[in-house]
């Protein structure tokens, strides 16, 4: 039986540096390997982009999200969120356990902000009830992350039952500190640093991070560490730290 769970989650900036200067994917996966993480939840993961794809010689054929999982995470899904004429980029999740149900849900706000809710069960081995798994990506003004954690809200209490274990991670651009509330007040998550640290993580920008905008909740777990990757390493390769955390069932 799988006693504990690791998990970690990483804004990858589609896979380029700042201002598309450099490609980073190769080092991002690096990066993320070396997490140890069984589920990885990843936010801006850039599936197809035409013009990247001829402008940069080893951007991967299949897609980042596939490039990403490799020989590491046998399983893995793609939400197709954002769409344009070039390509499109949404949230992805990897596990090395097998996900038995894939659901992509449109939490957009606003036309001009295609944003999108991840939503796999994933069998772990030993366990009574699949885990429940979230994948988000919040959006930059506050009314617009209201109405996104609400729709967060009516998934969860229409599709996962109260005593499922369950996980929501990802970059919910929370400035404010306000997001997050919806779900620990309404729906009895918890965010892991929060719960293990005091307060939430800083990981935003990577270099030095100040800002709390990447979250981890979870429900029926416990939190036995919890952790920001930051600094040089992953300054290089995106704008946002990668967050993780060590559980076990409660």
């Amino acid at each position: 039986m799988q006693n504990t769970l690791r998990i970690a989650t990483f804004n990858i900036h589609k896979g380029v540096t700042s201002f598309n200067a450099r490609f980073a994917l190769h080092q991002q996966r690096d990066l993320i390997r070396k997490l140890h993480a069984d589920i990885v939840f990843l936010q801006e993961v850039r599936d197809l982009h035409i013009p990247h794809s001829k402008r940069f010689s080893t951007w991967p054929a299949n897609g980042q999200a596939e490039f990403l999982a490799d020989a590491v995470w046998p399983d893995y899904a793609y939400g197709k969120n954002s769409v344009y004429p070039a390509g499109h980029h949404g949230n992805a999740l990897l596990s090395k356990f097998p996900i038995i149900k894939v659901t992509n849900e449109d939490i957009s706000a606003h036309t001009v902000e295609q944003r999108g809710m991840l939503h796999c069960e994933i069998e772990v081995p030993g366990w009574e009830q699949p885990l429940h798994c979230l994948c988000v990506h919040l959006g930059l003004f506050s009314r617009w992350r209201r109405k996104q954690v609400q729709a967060m809200r009516e998934r969860i209490e229409a599709t996962i039952p109260p005593d499922a274990p369950l996980i929501i991670a990802g970059d919910f651009n929370d400035w404010g500190m306000s997001a997050g509330k919806i779900l620990v007040e309404g729906l009895h998550l918890r965010e892991v640093f929060e719960h293990h640290h005091g307060r939430s993580a800083r990981s935003f920008p990577s270099v030095l991070p100040f800002f709390r905008l990447d979250r981890i909740y979870t429900r029926g777990f416990h939190v036995h560490h919890a952790e920001v990757h930051a600094g040089t390493a992953f300054a290089k390769v995106s704008d946002h730290a990668a967050l993780s955390a060590l559980l076990s069932r409660s």
